[in-house]
């Protein structure tokens, strides 16, 4: 993720005074209760209707759900891009090419 934007946000959380209340379980709560925001706009429609009919509302809804996770990163002393890398790297040795190319199968399935 961007540096600058990274930034930014913690910059506007502080300017508010808002990082007191800020701890990595209340963060993760935050987090979850945005992605089941995220998730409503899909409730009661097929995936094409969420997205013609909710997409402002999916953007912001997704937007919550980063800004909560780079204040979750921070709040940990995570670094975001080398968690993900981290991870991909994880993932790519649980999800060979050559064995999971065009499947939805989980890793302990493969």
């Amino acid at each position: 993720m961007n540096e600058e934007l990274i930034k930014m946000l913690l910059a506007f959380r502080e300017e508010r005074n808002w990082g007191q209340f800020h701890n990595p379980k209340d963060l993760a709560i935050s987090l979850s209760l945005e992605a089941s925001e995220l998730l409503e706009n899909f409730q009661w429609k097929s995936s094409e209707e969420g997205v013609t009919q909710k997409k402002q509302e999916i953007a912001d809804e997704l937007a919550d759900v980063l800004i909560y996770a780079v204040y979750l990163a921070d709040a940990l002393d995570l670094n975001i891009e080398e968690i993900i890398r981290n991870k991909m790297r994880r993932n790519g040795a649980k999800y060979p090419v050559d064995k999971a190319f065009g499947k939805m199968t989980k890793y302990t399935e493969l």
